[in-house]
Formats: C-alpha cells, structure tokens, sequence
C-alpha cells in the first residue's frame, strides 16, 4: 500500500474505532438506566405506594422466573436484587442530576431563543434600512 492509501486507511480505522466507542459508551449508558429503572419499578411495587415494603412478597422470585423465561440471561434473582438496590443506593443523586439537565437543556433553549430573536429583530431592522449595514455605511456622507 502506497502511503496516501495507508493515510487513508488510518482514517477509516480511527472513524471506526471512534464510533465503536461511543456506541458502547451509549450501550452501556442505556443499560445503566434500565437497571435503575427495573430497581425502582421493583421498589415502588414492593412498597406499594407506602414508604416500606410489604414484607414476605415473593416478587422479586416470580419477575425473575418471567423476565428470564423471556430475555433469557441476565435477570436471575440476584441481578434484580442488584438492580432494586442500585436504585436505593441512587435513586436521589440521579434524580438530582435528571433535574439539573432538565434546567440546563431549559436554559440552553431560552438562551437560543433568545439569540435567535435577537438576531431576527437585527436582521428584520437591516432589511428595512432602519440601521446602516458595513456597505451602506461606508457609502454614506
């Protein structure tokens, strides 16, 4: 391989490589918030509705048996333990951090909006010639 090919070979390989990260990245992000929300689905049924659970409910077994005659590996009694206390353990540091994204994306919106509008009115007062623009200043006496 000449080397404008392998230049062009190592492009690829880096673009592949990238996307092969971020789609694990996004894989396990996702799967991360399936397990917190099996985790709280898991306690608000257990408790339902009160602030502990009723004591002696077999549903962690029964979920268990349904949720892996259907998906197969990965939701054995101990994994659904794991994944009820991971919502205990951070049930408020995420629900914190859902809000404190929820403001940001507000915020950011607003503040698009805001400069879009801007540049609207702008754009709306140089068409009309109500401000001068760089050619027409110039051209002026």
């Amino acid at each position: 391989m000449n080397e404008q090919r392998m230049i062009l070979f190592e492009q690829i390989r880096t673009l592949v490589e990238q996307a092969r990260g971020r789609a694990a990245r996004a894989v396990n992000q996702t799967m991360v918030e399936t397990y917190w929300h099996i985790g709280r689905l898991i306690v608000e049924e257990e408790q339902g509705g009160e602030s502990r659970a009723v004591y002696g409910v077999r549903l962690i077994p029964e979920l268990s048996r349904r949720l892996t005659l259907e998906y197969g590996k990965g939701f054995d009694e101990s994994n659904l333990r794991n994944m009820r206390r991971f919502y205990l353990a951070f049930h408020q540091q995420i629900q914190d951090a859902v809000r404190l994204e929820s403001a940001l994306s507000t915020s950011k919106r607003d503040a698009v909006r805001a400069e879009s509008s801007e540049g609207s009115k702008l754009a709306i007062l140089k068409e009309n010639s109500l401000i001068p623009t760089t050619s027409n200043a110039a051209s002026s006496p």
